[in-house]
């Protein structure tokens, strides 16, 4: 007598799971994802705690016109700078020799010194941001400010953070400045940067700064530097010690001829 096999029960369409159903409602779509994604990147990205100063209008005391006397260095100048020179090469040579525990000692006294860095990035048209970074933060934290205070049609442009004179450029691709801290960097306690677009149309004087509307919206008048109170001593707060040529013409009676004592001497 042949068996019976088992009966195996079949699934009905619609006891079977829709792909599609639960990829919609696990799985959010490409473009959902990438809207979200640069919304929440954009909210992350929103500068705080910055200045925008506006172009200076100021052009400035001119320059008094000077002599060819003027840049011809005098023997002590030369003796001077050949001194600094000697002293900074002496310096670079023998800083190797140092101790790890001295140059961290050293260091760590910097960084106590200076704990927060003032950066301003220059516009070509004079336009300048300015924030305050950790001395500890790396050069890579003002490229990242910098790019959130873009315009969106100009944050993919490449651009360098540079100073001048001399000219040093600071690129997050060089292993020299991208390891180093602001304050290894020597940007502590204060420095202005400027900025070059590899776009050179950006980079024309006359062309406005690209920045969002919401960074321009905060701008304000560069502060005045401060000027030194050159206002004249009063007499009564001069030096009260008399010269010695008030001391010797004070000492002289009228008609009275002092004589040294050494020619006193010879005399007897």
């Amino acid at each position: 007598m042949a068996s019976s096999s088992p009966v195996q029960p079949v699934e009905s369409p619609s006891q079977t799971p829709s792909v599609s159903a639960s990829a919609s409602s696990g799985i959010a779509s490409p473009a959902s994802a990438s809207t979200s994604a640069s919304t929440s990147t954009a909210q992350q990205e929103e500068p705080t705690d910055y200045k925008v100063f506006a172009p200076s209008n100021n052009p400035g005391r001119p320059l008094p016109p000077l002599s060819d006397d003027y840049f011809t260095p005098t023997a002590l100048e030369l003796k001077a700078a050949q001194a600094t020179l000697a002293a900074r090469t002496n310096n670079l040579v023998n800083a190797p020799l140092q101790l790890r525990s001295k140059r961290e000692e050293a260091e760590r006294a910097k960084r106590e010194r200076w704990p927060q860095t003032t950066v301003r990035i220059r516009f070509t048209d004079r336009t300048q941001l300015e924030k305050v970074f950790p001395s500890t933060n790396k050069i890579r934290s003002v490229y990242a400010f910098v790019r959130a205070c873009l315009r969106d049609d100009i944050k993919p442009i490449k651009f360098i953070l540079y100073q001048s004179p001399p000219r040093r450029d600071l690129k997050v691709s060089d292993p020299k400045v991208r390891d180093l801290t602001l304050a290894e960097l020597q940007l502590a306690p204060a420095s202005v940067l400027l900025l070059r677009f590899e776009d050179e149309s950006l980079n024309k004087t006359d062309y406005p700064a690209p920045l969002l509307p919401s960074v321009l919206s905060k701008m304000e008048e560069l502060p005045a530097p401060k000027t030194e109170d050159k206002s004249p001593t009063p007499p009564a707060a001069e030096e009260k010690t008399p010269k010695k040529s008030q001391l010797t013409s004070d000492s002289n009676k009228p008609g009275e001829l002092k004589v040294p004592k050494w020619l006193k001497l010879g005399k007897k």
